[in-house]
């Protein structure tokens, strides 16, 4: 009988079990899709990188696609000077993107081994999230000093007005790891979720005789059409979680601006 339970796919599991000192350091599936993540994006751009050729093949066209969109997005909004930060926002979109579509392969190609969604989780996204604003303020704070608090005091605001708009910004900059780690680990839960469920209707319909497989080919176009959407938006939250890094990067760079 097929697991119907649309939680246990976030289910975290020791894959090598270890324990030092009391202290649980097991290797989990969790630990095993970004392991892939990295060495996949790893492996790809230096096989794209080793022949270098005036006329790209398709492995050179896609590290160069690759490179000319995350490159474009910081120019747009971080301007020139943010193309400092260019190793650190392409690693983040190529790390974010590559466990998105990993997880939306259910079976992998080991025994026993099944998909699994790390950015449903929002330790895992929240930790990221957390780096970007760490950086953002530690920048922010050595290349502008105290000018940095600039960020919380608008220029061309009526200085009557500062009472309450400095608070807004304040509360608005202490949410935004919330806020981008929210956004990615819910987007993603809900997706997967929605898909199991539209996937069991299937399961429970196709058992239960000619009419329940009659009925069944409705949630059978459900779960097709959502997976089609649900690659959408592995990609397009990815692409969300970049262009606002690179948004509170340009306040790193030019704050009060």
């Amino acid at each position: 009988m097929a697991d119907t339970n649309p939680i246990r796919q976030f289910e975290v599991h020791p894959v090598l079990p270890m324990e030092v000192n009391g202290i649980d350091l097991s290797f989990t599936n969790s630990s095993y899709f970004m392991f892939l993540a990295v060495a996949g994006v790893t492996l790809l751009m230096a096989l794209a990188t080793t022949k270098r050729a005036l006329v790209p093949g398709r492995g050179q066209s896609i590290a160069e696609l690759l490179y000319e969109f995350v490159a474009g997005m910081i120019r747009s909004t971080a301007g020139t000077e943010g193309l400092r930060f260019f190793p650190f926002v392409f690693t983040l979109f190529m790390f974010i993107l590559t466990l998105n579509m990993l997880g939306m392969m259910h079976y992998m190609p080991a025994p026993g081994w099944h998909g699994f969604t790390v950015t449903s989780h929002i330790i895992v996204t929240f930790a990221l999230s957390m780096l970007v604003m760490v950086i953002v303020v530690g920048y922010g704070v050595w290349k502008n000093g105290f000018k940095f608090l600039k960020l919380f005091v608008p220029s061309g605001v009526p200085l009557p007005l500062y009472a309450i708009v400095t608070p807004i910004e304040v509360i608005s900059f202490l949410s935004r790891p919330l806020s981008l780690s929210v956004r990615l680990f819910a987007n993603m839960l809900a997706g997967h979720i929605l898909l199991k469920v539209f996937a069991s209707f299937v399961i429970m319909m196709g058992t239960a005789g000619v009419l329940g497989f009659l009925g069944a080919a409705l949630p059978l176009f459900m779960v097709v059409a959502l997976t089609a959407l649900e690659f959408l938006v592995a990609f397009l939250q990815a692409y969300v979680f970049a262009i606002l890094t690179c948004i509170y990067l340009n306040d790193a760079l030019h704050p009060g601006h």
